[in-house]
């Protein structure tokens, strides 16, 4: 079945996903009369390219992502350093799940692709599962790793025949998610499929 991805701020940049693959990218009301039997999901504020994150090492192999289920003796945030090292060593098959919690928390601020090189199997598993595009890391990072890097790399717009990879902010404009920041995600498409969805 197809689907029309129509934010409310950004109409003019509505998409029709068939299957994995960016059918047609155009103003809503054009997506709608070419295709009105297509299922339409509406969401508020902009629909974008997508994030790259640069920071894929620091962030899945540096971290520690603590399960829910672990908050008492963790706490809930990522767990950065020599910390996150002694816990991997402790038990090297947390690197696998840590790893995937720490996709889920970029997918959540509307990363679509990743940057710099993975050592770790686990976190190269992770990337490819959840479908990220794995992409070129910039020359010179400004900040350090965060979900939230300055400044945000946005992808090249989407294309007809490319792959329906893309994220949704709740955010008036473009300006704003640069002056927010990616936090506002509430949703993200990959492959056509929608694997994040904010409560």
């Amino acid at each position: 079945m197809q689907t029309i991805h129509v934010a409310e701020a950004s109409p003019e940049t509505a998409v029709l996903v068939d299957g994995g693959v960016v059918a047609a990218v155009g103003p809503y009301e054009d997506l709608v009369a070419v295709r009105p039997e297509a299922r339409v999901r509406r969401w508020p504020g902009i629909l974008t390219p997508g994030l790259l994150n640069p920071y894929a090492p620091e962030l899945l192999e540096g971290m520690y992502h603590p399960d829910p289920r672990e908050a008492e003796g963790f706490g809930t945030e990522p767990i950065p350093g020599e910390r996150a090292q002694r816990i991997f060593r402790m038990d090297p098959s947390r690197r696998g799940a840590s790893a995937r919690r720490g996709v889920q928390r970029m997918l959540a601020h509307g990363t679509v692709a990743v940057a710099g090189e993975l050592r770790s199997q686990a976190a190269a598993d992770a990337v490819r599962r959840a479908g990220l595009a794995v992409g070129r890391r910039p020359d010179k990072l400004p900040g350090g790793p965060s979900f939230s890097p300055a400044p945000l790399i946005l992808l090249p717009g989407l294309a007809p025949g490319g792959p329906a990879r893309f994220a949704v902010f709740d955010v008036p404009d473009r300006a704003a998610l640069v002056r927010l920041g990616p936090s506002t995600c509430i949703a993200t498409v990959i492959g056509g499929r929608l694997v994040y969805r904010a409560r």
